[in-house]
């Protein structure tokens, strides 16, 4: 036999799951409701406490049209199913925009996006950026710049779609982090808002209605189901990706994440500690707090 070897593609384990994973989807939409209804863990630690914020921090409101932000993570994605089950609940009207935007994500992290939306029954309008080449170019804070520039590119798009609000996929374990992280990292007392004002967008708000819900009940929804999700598919994190898919990104934040746990060792309320410290801030025993903008000491009435 004459003639070069054909070449054959050897894909990395993790690619090779992927694929065959979006090539084993199938349509799940019915399952996942049904166990959002019916199985009490997944009532009372998702759907029951996603419903609770909304009511608690006023997230949902008559006439309200929302984007809720796909990125392709189990997060945004178990958001989203949340959100028609509380449209199948509704007690006034309002409109829901399944966005998902694709900063530059590889082909395959695409596909995976679009056959989770579509095993989910979640009707998801993409549009494209070009962010992942942009923050390439950056060697300081890539993934704040990422950050930024994302949401930008939500609220644009979701006011073009006539929306009001946007909704992120933040959970009560990213509250209690980024509490810690503030002081730890930040020298500063501030958490993260279950909804805010843009500045940039006028009559835009941004709600995170994922706010009473744990992370590891969003991973055992994940597991019970079988369903495999992004975690960041950056340029800069595709290898971690493809090496560990459930490996957790940004040092500072995996640095809080582990601390957390130590402490719980000791402390089994220290998470609810820290998230009920944000809903507990005691001014008169501060010495110093900004609000509009303005500094205030505890001399100014001493």
């Amino acid at each position: 036999m004459s003639g070069h070897p054909e070449t054959i593609k050897i894909e990395p384990p993790a690619e090779k799951a992927v694929r065959e994973y979006i090539d084993a989807a199938r349509d799940k939409t019915a399952e996942v409701e049904n166990a959002l209804r019916k199985r009490r863990r997944f009532r009372d630690g998702l759907f029951n406490r996603f419903a609770k914020a909304v009511v608690t921090y006023e997230l949902v409101c008559p006439g309200d049209k929302i984007a809720v932000c796909i990125s392709g993570g189990k997060d945004s994605m178990l958001m989203a199913k949340l959100f028609q089950e509380l449209l199948r609940h509704r007690k006034f009207p309002f409109e829901l925009e399944f966005l998902c935007m694709d900063p530059g994500y590889n082909t395959l992290n695409r596909e995976l996006i679009e056959a989770n939306a579509k095993a989910l029954g979640i009707p998801i309008t993409v549009f494209e950026t070009r962010i992942f080449d942009a923050v390439d170019k950056v060697d300081k804070n890539p993934c704040y710049l990422c950050a930024r520039m994302r949401r930008g590119w939500l609220y644009k798009k979701a006011q073009e779609l006539g929306c009001n609000k946007i909704a992120l996929g933040h959970h009560y374990d990213d509250v209690i982090e980024t509490t810690l992280m503030s002081m730890l990292w930040g020298g500063q007392m501030q958490t993260m808002m279950p909804k805010l004002r843009s500045t940039n967008y006028p009559g835009m708000e941004l709600i995170r209605p994922m706010y009473l819900i744990r992370e590891d009940e969003i991973k055992a929804w994940r597991d019970w189901h079988g369903l495999m999700f992004l975690q960041c598919a950056c340029h800069f994190t595709e290898k971690t990706e493809q090496d560990a898919p459930d490996a957790e990104s940004g040092s500072k934040r995996l640095e809080t994440k582990k601390l957390i746990r130590e402490l719980k060792q000791t402390n089994p309320n220290v998470e609810a500690n820290i998230f009920n410290s944000a809903h507990n801030v005691m001014l008169d025993a501060l010495i110093a707090y900004k609000t509009g903008g303005e500094e205030h000491s505890f001399l100014d009435k001493y």
